[in-house]
C-alpha cells in the first residue's frame, strides 16, 4: 500500500466531494482505554451542554461552527489541550429530531467539518430531517489546532520520486527523502505526534458526545471513518445508538497484508476500466481495442522518459501517472476523464494526468496543499506498532508486483513508517463487543477497500451486519435507492431495521 510516491495511492478515497482514505493495524486493548474521559470536553461548560462549543452561525441557515477543547493526552490532562473545530447542520424538522449523528469522511488526515457544512449535498432528506449532522476536523487535521505540519514542498518529496530506481545511488535518494520527511514531521510536531492516533480520535468522539449532552449517539463513517467508528464502538460500546461503516478496511490485516489487499483492489479496478475502454470505440483510449497493451506501453515509456506538464511543474513520471489513475478509480464517473488524459499522455501531453494527480493530493488553485498528506502519514504511523527496516520493506516489493503488476510495479519499499518513532498508543483490536448491531457496507468493485476487506470488518464485530452493493466505486451510500434506504432505515430505527447480515443491493 505505502510505496514511494504512491504512498497514498492505495489508501486515499473520494467520498462525495471530499477526499478520504483508510488503513488499519490491530493491537491489543488495555484497561486504560476509557480512563480520564468522564469529564472530557466539559471544561468550558457555561450552561447547556452545547455551550461547550460556542456554536456560531455558519453560512447557510441551520449550519453552525464551534470549537471544543479536549486533552492532548487523556491519560495526562496536564499536557494541555487540542482545539477541535466542530460543525453542525441542525435537523431540518425539529419535530422529528432523533438526536445527533457524528460523521466522518475518512482519511486519516482529512478534516471532516465539510460533511456538516455540505450535509444537504451528501445525506438523504430522511437523515437531514431527523438528525443534527455533527462533523469535526480530527486532531491534527484541518482547522483543528495544533495541526500537523511537516513540509511545504510536496513536489520535492513525492512528485519527483522514481519508483523503479536504476542503481544504488537512485535508491539511496528515496531512502534519504523518506528520512528527511520523517525527521521534519517529528521535529515540527514533537508535542503532538504521539497523540494523534485513532484511539485518541475515538476518545474525542466520546468527548463530543458528552459535550452535546447525549447518553447515546449515532455515527456514520466512510472509508477510514469505518476504522475510526469501529474503534469508538470498541472503546465506548455503551454509548453507541447506531453505527454505519461504509467502505470498511480489514481491521485484522497487518501493515503489509492491508497494503496487498488494497493494491489488488486497485489492480482489479484498472483492469475493469481498461477492458471497458477496449470494448468501447468511443473511449478516448480505445487504441484499436487494445487499451490494456497501450496502457502498459505508456507506463513503461513514462518510467524511462517523463513528459512535459504545466510550466514550472515537474515532468509527468510513471509514479505521478499511477497516482492520477488511482484518483479516477474511486468512481467510474471519472473514467472518461482518465481515458482522455491517457490519450493526451500518449501524444506527449501530461497535463490531464497531472490534473488528476493534483486532485488526488488536494492541490489548491494557488499551488498550495493542505496538511492532509502529512497528517495521513503521521496518523497511520501512530496507529501502527510495526516498524520495517529498509531491507525488510524492500523485500515486500515482489509481493506487491505479484498481486498488482500494473498498479504497484515499484522495485523498492516505501519506508513509510521506517523512520518514525515507535507508536505509543497503537490502535486497539476492534471487536465492537456490547455495541449492538453495526451496519457495514461494501461495494463489489471497490478499489480502496475491496469487498472482502469490508466483509472482514463485519466479521470482526460482535454483531456486524454486512450489506453488499453492486458498484464500481469506493463506498456504497447513494449508489442506488436501496443503498440509501438500508442505511437510512437502520439509522432511524437501529433495533427494528438493522439489516440481515449479507443483505444485497443490486
Amino acid at each position: 500500500m505505502h510505496r514511494s510516491s504512491l504512498a497514498l495511492v492505495a489508501a486515499l478515497t473520494l467520498t462525495a466531494t471530499i477526499t478520504a482514505c483508510t488503513d488499519s493495524k490491530p493491537n491489543s486493548t488495555n484497561a486504560t482505554d476509557n480512563a480520564g474521559t468522564d469529564n472530557a470536553g466539559t471544561d468550558n461548560t457555561t450552561g447547556s451542554p452545547t455551550d461547550n462549543f460556542e456554536f456560531q452561525p455558519f453560512g447557510a441557515d441551520g449550519v453552525e461552527s464551534g470549537h471544543l477543547q479536549v486533552p492532548i493526552d487523556y491519560g495526562n490532562p496536564s499536557l494541555g489541550t487540542i482545539d477541535l473545530y466542530v460543525t453542525r447542520h441542525l435537523a431540518d424538522d425539529p419535530a422529528q429530531r432523533i438526536g445527533s449523528l457524528l460523521v466522518n469522511p475518512g482519511g486519516p488526515g482529512f478534516g471532516g467539518s465539510d460533511f456538516a457544512i455540505y450535509a444537504n449535498q451528501i445525506y438523504s432528506q430522511a437523515l437531514l430531517d431527523r438528525f443534527d449532522i455533527v462533523a469535526w476536523d480530527p486532531r491534527g487535521t484541518g482547522l483543528s489546532e495544533p495541526a500537523i505540519d511537516c513540509v511545504d514542498n510536496y513536489d520535492l518529496y513525492f512528485t519527483n520520486t522514481d519508483i523503479t530506481p536504476d542503481d544504488d545511488s537512485e535508491r539511496q535518494q528515496l531512502i534519504d527523502l523518506a528520512q528527511e520527511f520523517a525527521d521534519a514531521c517529528v521535529s515540527k510536531n514533537a508535542d503532538l505526534l504521539p497523540y494523534v492516533g485513532t484511539n485518541n480520535s475515538a476518545r474525542d468522539m466520546d468527548a463530543i458526545r458528552q459535550a452535546l449532552g447525549e447518553d447515546k449517539i449515532s455515527y456514520f463513517g466512510f472509508s477510514y471513518g469505518s476504522e475510526l467508528g469501529a474503534t469508538w464502538a470498541t472503546l465506548f460500546p455503551e454509548t453507541v445508538r447506531a453505527a454505519v461503516l461504509d467502505g470498511a478496511a480489514d481491521p485484522n490485516a497487518d501493515f503489509i497484508e492491508s497494503g496487498l489487499q488494497q493494491s489488488a483492489g486497485f489492480e482489479g479496478s484498472i483492469a475493469t476500466f481498461l477492458a471497458q475502454c477496449s470494448d468501447d470505440v468511443s473511449c478516448s483510449f480505445h487504441n484499436g481495442g487494445d487499451a490494456e497493451g497501450s496502457f502498459d506501453v505508456l507506463m513503461a515509456d513514462l518510467d524511462e522518459n517523463p513528459i512535459p506538464t504545466v510550466d514550472g511543474r515537474p515532468y509527468l513520471s510513471r509514479a505521478m501517472a499511477l497516482t492520477g489513475v488511482a484518483e479516477a478509480m474511486y468512481t467510474e464517473t471519472r473514467w472518461p476523464e482518465l481515458a482522455a488524459a491517457l490519450s493526451d499522455a500518449q501524444d506527449g501531453d501530461g497535463n490531464g494526468l497531472l490534473a488528476l494527480y493534483d486532485s488526488y493530493y488536494v492541490r489548491q488553485p494557488d499551488g498550495s496543499y493542505d496538511n492532509s498528506l502529512e497528517a495521513f502519514q503521521v496518523i497511520v504511523c501512530a496507529d501502527d506498532s510495526e516498524r520495517l527496516t529498509v531491507a525488510e520493506d524492500d523485500a515486500t516489493a515482489e509481493q506487491y508486483t505479484a498481486v498488482a503488476p500494473r498498479f504497484a510495479p515499484g522495485t523498492t519499499g516505501s519506508y513509510f513508517c521506517t523512520f518514525f518513532p515507535a507508536a505509543q498508543d497503537p490502535r486497539v483490536t476492534i471487536t465492537g463487543n456490547g455495541a449492538g448491531p453495526i451496519l457495514v457496507m461494501g461495494t463489489t468493485g471497490d478499489p480502496s477497500t475491496p469487498l472482502e476487506s469490508s466483509r472482514n470488518m463485519a466479521d470482526a464485530l460482535e454483531d456486524g451486519r454486512f450489506v453488499i452493493v453492486t458498484a464500481d466505486q469506493h463506498t456504497g451510500y447513494g449508489v442506488n435507492q436501496c443503498s440509501y434506504d438500508v442505511i437510512d432505515n437502520y439509522l432511524i430505527d437501529p433495533v427494528a431495521d438493522a439489516p440481515e447480515d449479507g443483505f444485497t443491493c443490486e
